[in-house]
């Protein structure tokens, strides 16, 4: 067995692991982000007097349903990630052109998992509402972390199967 594969199946399994926990989390102990995602909807922290602030939203169900939609995406990551795993591990000795499309669905979860944090957070939260702006109430290195940890697992993912 290759180590390389291995790594790889793994690797996909631990980003599976990380979003059933954030989704889990979020569920389990829905007020504490929702919390964040209400402030950061509100732009309550941003500096006073921004002339942004005609973005901010008040309204308590647009922030439910912000933060619901974040949970799908997390929880369908992660169902992806697992998915993606067990498609991988099932094809741990199969010839290289094999392995190769087994990829699919992990380089699929993992480029859904990146727009997450690209999207949602650094680009709408952190330049649409400001939240860079916010000491308390600003997600942009949790973001950026996470954009880059699945960032690195695509880059090792996408990485060519030698044929022997």
């Amino acid at each position: 067995m290759s180590m390389a594969r291995l790594a790889k199946v793994l690797l996909l399994a631990a980003m599976a692991f990380f979003f059933t926990l954030v989704a889990f989390n979020n569920i389990t102990d829905f007020n504490s982000n929702y919390q964040f995602v209400r402030h950061v909807l509100m732009m309550d922290s941003t500096f006073p007097g921004n002339q942004g602030m005609w973005r901010a939203i008040s309204a308590p169900a647009v922030h439910v349903a912000f933060y619901v939609s974040i949970i799908v995406w997390e929880t369908l990551n992660a169902v992806l990630c697992w998915w993606g795993s067990v498609a991988l591990f099932r094809a741990l000795h199969v010839p290289a052109a094999e392995f190769q499309r087994a990829k699919r669905l992990g380089i699929a979860a993992l480029t859904a998992g990146m727009l997450l944090w690209f999207v949602a957070f650094l680009s709408v939260g952190a330049e649409w509402f400001l939240m860079w702006q916010s000491k308390l109430w600003n997600g942009q290195d949790a973001a950026f972390r996470m954009f880059t940890c699945e960032g690195v697992v695509l880059l090792i993912l996408m990485m060519a199967e030698p044929e022997a």
